[in-house]
């Protein structure tokens, strides 16, 4: 596996893409909204694959700094084959919604934090 991105939730969209692209330097690479339930912008450094991912979501914004981190998410191949394995070990999952473009599925780790997991395209 190969780490995909790093999810954090923020409170107000457009200072925070601001913060991490004028005074980071990253660039914005990716938008997606959810529905009217959030937006989530994807930044990089233009040197690794790795991603920020921020989730505005939408009308929420009593997060407290504990609660602000949203998930670990790494890249494979092959999803099903990953689904497979998971299912052997009777862990539960979520799976992506059908009319989303993104093949994903999220389970937890042992301390109860999400991990995604997406299929690479």
């Amino acid at each position: 596996m190969k780490i995909a991105h790093t999810m954090i939730r923020v409170k107000d969209l457009d200072a925070s893409v601001g913060f991490y692209t004028q005074f980071l330097g990253l660039k914005e690479v990716g938008r997606k909204e959810i529905g009217s339930e959030a937006v989530l912008v994807f930044l990089k450094d233009g040197i690794t694959d790795h991603e920020i991912e921020l989730t505005y979501n939408v009308g929420k914004d009593d997060y407290d700094l504990g609660n602000q981190f949203g998930h670990l998410a790494f890249h494979v191949a092959d999803l099903e084959e990953v689904i497979k394995k998971v299912q052997e070990k009777g862990w539960d999952f979520r799976k992506s919604r059908p009319e989303l473009s993104s093949k994903y599925i999220f389970i937890k780790d042992p301390n109860g934090y999400d991990i995604e997991i997406l299929e690479r395209k």
